[in-house]
């Protein structure tokens, strides 16, 4: 039996050679080797950008709906009873569809000038909600958190595809060659998002455009700058060294594309001694803003860290930042909801909002989209008596900056806060957003792969014209 080929692509004209040259961390952007190849102004799949950056703000477990950002009144007035069978039911993990209604024991209020309805679990987002678009009629198709989050980063609930943030890196390149055009943080960093590594892959794409995870802990980047016992010219002759012995094995095996990323990494690794001790020192951030983040709290210093870092490498020309908030399915609360979104609130509401501020202030936020969402949503249900299910048929969102009209609400789930029903957002159209946002339409921004054009949608998802400003 012949063994399979990671990664492994062969190609078959200039234009796909160009394409895998370019697929390093290193190289120039896609869209100026495109541009530079056909003596045109842009690719045909650029469309005017209105950000620079994104920053995905990823609650992996499932954030409630109903609890945060969709009030639905309706609930306490079904209080303890089964769902009506005007409802359309829908398939749950554990299949407590007719389990009794659970009522949301929250506090609700209205925020800023847009009159949004926000939860007293997040009072510091409900500082910024003239800033975001809150879209309460998202859904997906993945049932458990594999698959969730899975679709949520690659558009499939199969693993095997490109993550978003290689598709960006792919298309974009990054802005800055010291550092990479992928970065990959979470909250915890011994724990493992749901799916693990794949979430962050590149699937049949060049393995050059896969997420570097950073660690979110003092130091981010582990043995970044070299032994003082080394000098300068002596880690150069090793790096030479080994990049030699590195091509001559690839030189006889040119289509596999998991060795060219070994030796990119390398050469990033290098070039990031310059640029990088700077990009992740978060001492050299005032007082006033680390405690903005809440990096003076044992409760949001993780997550304070993660932000902060983020708007740092953005501002540094880093493309996609990817952010784990409750990594592990820390929002996952089939028992004791208000325990669980309790802490994971008080963990992240605080520095969520400061880094839309401080983006904000330093005028940042008008090229950085910020997005802010679970994989799925949970059930108006309850799950042994105080917790809910998940529910991948309604559940909210919310978007800002990078071009994102500011202040709106859009869609609405039904009354029980099952379904989404108008203006109905799948993830195929949100990757399809942040990418038009980002300069490229999914259309036309193609990765040919055994013969077959493929699109980071998966030739599905519309952009949404009534979240643009």
């Amino acid at each position: 039996m012949t063994r399979p080929v990671p990664h492994a692509t062969t190609p078959t004209s200039r234009r796909e050679w160009l394409l895998q040259a370019a697929a390093g961390f290193g190289a120039l952007p896609l869209l100026d080797l495109m541009a530079k190849e056909s003596g045109a102004s842009a690719p045909s799949w650029a469309v005017p950008a209105t950000a620079k950056s994104c920053i995905f703000l990823f609650m992996e477990g499932g954030p409630s709906q109903m609890d945060l950002f969709d009030p639905k009144p309706l609930l306490k007035e079904l209080a303890g009873k089964p769902i009506p069978p005007s409802f359309k039911p829908v398939i749950t993990p554990m299949g407590e569809f007719y389990s009794p209604i659970l009522p949301s024991r929250r506090t609700w209020k209205q925020h800023g000038e847009s009159g949004a309805w926000v939860s007293d679990w997040l009072p510091h987002t409900a500082e910024i909600v003239d800033d975001l678009a809150i879209v309460r009629s998202c859904w997906a198709d993945g049932l458990n958190h594999v698959n969730g989050v899975c679709q949520m980063n690659t558009g499939s609930t199969r693993s095997g595809r490109p993550s978003l943030g290689s598709w960006v890196s792919y298309g974009l390149g990054t802005e800055n060659q010291d550092l990479p055009a992928f970065v990959v943080l979470q909250d915890y960093p011994k724990s493992l998002v749901a799916g693990g590594p794949r979430n962050w892959g590149t699937g049949f794409m060049p393995a050059t455009h896969q997420g570097t995870r950073f660690d979110g802990v003092d130091v981010p980047v582990a043995n970044l700058r070299p032994p003082a016992t080394i000098a300068g010219g002596r880690q150069e002759a090793k790096l030479a060294l080994l990049d030699r012995l590195n091509r001559r094995h690839q030189d006889p095996r040119a289509d596999q594309t998991e060795l060219d990323a070994r030796i990119k990494s390398y050469e990033l690794a290098y070039r990031m001694q310059a640029e990088a001790p700077d990009a992740v020192d978060l001492s050299l951030e005032s007082a006033e803003t680390r405690a903005l983040y809440g990096m003076d709290d044992p409760v949001t210093e993780g997550m304070a860290r993660n932000c902060l870092l983020a708007r740092r490498l953005v501002e540094r020309g880093v493309r996609f930042v990817q952010i784990y908030c409750g990594a592990g399915s820390k929002w996952d609360s089939h028992q004791d909801l208000e325990g669980n979104h309790g802490r994971c609130c008080r963990s992240s509401d605080k520095p969520v909002a400061a880094l839309v501020k401080d983006l904000k202030r330093r005028g940042l936020l008008d090229q950085t989209l910020v997005v802010w969402g679970g994989e799925f949503g949970r059930t108006p249900m309850s799950e042994k008596g105080d917790g809910r299910d998940h529910n991948a048929n309604g559940f909210t969102m919310w978007m800002a900056g990078g071009g994102i009209k500011p202040g709106i609400t859009l869609g609405a789930t039904d009354e029980a806060g099952l379904h989404a029903i108008e203006d109905r957002l799948h993830v195929h159209d949100l990757h399809a957003t942040i990418l038009h946002a980002l300069g490229a339409d999914h259309t036309r921004l193609i990765y040919r792969h055994q013969g077959r054009p493929e699109r980071p949608t998966i030739n599905e998802g519309q952009v949404c014209k009534k979240l643009l400003a």
